[in-house]
């Protein structure tokens, strides 16, 4: 007799939020950090460039969490997380990326981190390169088109791993790294314009992030047993737009292109489809020995980020989605966020049940939330942000999840992005905003930086203090 599953969390599933340093932590030019392709951006830095940072852009000071950490660790005990999800600025730690030995200051910074989230009880799981490259890197070696990438990030590993690694037992190797074929200046630090970037030279590149990835799991699988590492990818279910078995097969194509980075992460080498790939579109990859030894090594998990889902069709009149930076098509049966991302709670179950299946390694969604234009208003004296669009958004996607978990999805985890008001890495602007906490900043500069608690918040501490018990299906 087969018993059913109850929908429910499992004992011990991690509960938190996710940032990225350089759209939280401000203090670009403070302890010796160098500046990072984010803190020219988003004008580009294709050469000719002035020397310096944007001056428009707010990541330069952000939301000042370098400054403010210890408030803001404090807010998410507050609403009881387990687990936060951070990235270290590779530039806070190797200044031009290219260095010998480390900027101590850099280091110390996220030793005081790790300490203020000890004393919560709240797990670190940290990025080790998400969105950052240091700028040094992108100029002078072209970023991840440039094999010696591999070296450095390497020598970024092994100081973060001898330094942390006694503290921090979880560890993500690259952002969405499938992102690169996309945002190649962004992902990987190439400087090359995107229109002006080979085929092969994108895939080389992405070769290289692969390879690095995967020695970072073999270095810590054989030198710091108790650390678990995992990849990190854009997860987006990709529905046919029509039964056309042409749609389908559309579908299937865009589906490998995405999926292509992890099946590489969790077998260890390049699945044929991305082989008749390369051979049919004349790719030609320098792939050594050695590379393939170190592929070998995959990881632990898989983790992703997911927003919405998208539609695929053969038929080249249909238009791609707005503000979408992974193609495909809308769906007429979904709605769409202020930007234009459609709002898809099922699809996180069927990625979830897809990559479980195709795998077959825990999971952890570490990334997912709703960007809106929230108002602060004043509620029985207290200013606050009611936001019932983002706890309902929310609360589907987190039903979804119990549900995928009924399935028999071996899910860990859910960070949301982000738990406070951050800084855009794309646009650089305050305006789109995901937390539970509102930060006083605009898209011109002003505002005090203070922070306030919106209604999710009080919602999320119940969700997290019922181990999902208080969802509404």
């Amino acid at each position: 007799m087969i018993t059913p599953t109850p929908a429910s969390f499992p004992d011990g599933f991690l509960w938190g939020g996710a940032t990225a340093a350089n759209q939280i932590e401000g203090a670009y030019d403070q302890d010796g950090k160098g500046l990072s392709i984010q803190d020219v951006m988003p004008r580009g830095i294709v050469a000719p460039r002035t020397q310096g940072p944007t001056p428009d852009n707010l990541k330069l000071e952000a939301i000042d969490f370098y400054h403010r950490y210890a408030e803001d660790i404090a807010l998410f005990a507050e609403m009881g997380f387990s687990v936060f999800r951070f990235s270290i600025a590779w530039s806070r730690i190797f200044p031009n990326g290219d260095e010998e030995t480390p900027n101590e200051a850099g280091l110390a910074f996220y030793d005081r981190v790790l300490d203020e989230l000890e004393k919560h009880g709240i797990e670190p799981l940290v990025t080790i390169s998400h969105y950052e490259t240091p700028l040094h890197l992108a100029e002078t070696y072209d970023g991840w088109v440039s094999r010696e990438m591999i070296g450095f990030y390497e020598r970024y590993v092994r100081v973060l791993f001898e330094r942390y690694g006694h503290r921090v037992k979880r560890w993500l190797t690259f952002n969405e790294i499938n992102s690169v074929l996309h945002a190649p200046l962004m992902s990987g630090g190439i400087n090359t314009p995107k229109d002006d970037l080979a085929p092969s030279a994108l895939f080389q590149a992405a070769h290289h992030e692969l390879v690095a990835s995967a020695l970072a799991t073999r270095i810590a699988h054989e030198t710091y047993p108790d650390i678990q590492v995992g990849c990190m990818v854009i997860s987006m279910p990709i529905y046919p737009l029509t039964p056309d078995p042409a749609d389908v097969l559309a579908v299937m194509h865009a589906d490998h292109a995405n999926l292509m980075f992890s099946d590489v992460h969790t077998r260890g080498t390049y699945p044929g489809y991305a082989l008749r790939y390369f051979r049919e579109h004349g790719i030609e990859l320098d792939v050594t020995d050695a590379d393939r030894e170190i592929l070998a090594n995959t990881v632990d998990f898989v983790s992703f980020s997911y927003y919405m889902s998208l539609c695929e069709t053969a038929d080249p009149t249909k238009a791609a989605g707005e503000g979408n930076l992974m193609g495909g098509v809308p769906n007429p049966h979904l709605p769409a966020s202020e930007w234009g991302w459609q709002i898809d709670p099922v699809g996180l179950r069927v990625v979830l049940n897809q990559f479980w299946d195709r795998w077959g390694k825990p999971l952890f969604i570490v990334e997912n939330g709703l960007g809106a234009k929230d108002e602060l208003v004043e509620v029985d004296g207290v200013r606050t942000v009611v936001d019932d669009y983002r706890i309902t958004y929310l609360n589907d996607h987190l039903v979804q999840v119990r549900e995928a978990i009924a399935d028999g999805v071996d899910v860990r985890g859910y960070t949301s992005w982000g738990p406070i008001d951050l800084v855009s890495a794309s646009t650089a602007q305050m305006s789109k905003r995901y937390g539970f906490i509102y930060v006083d900043r605009n898209d011109d500069g002003t505002g005090t930086l203070a922070r306030y608690r919106k209604k999710s918040f009080a919602w999320y501490a119940e969700v997290i203090g019922t181990n999902g018990a208080s969802l509404v299906p």
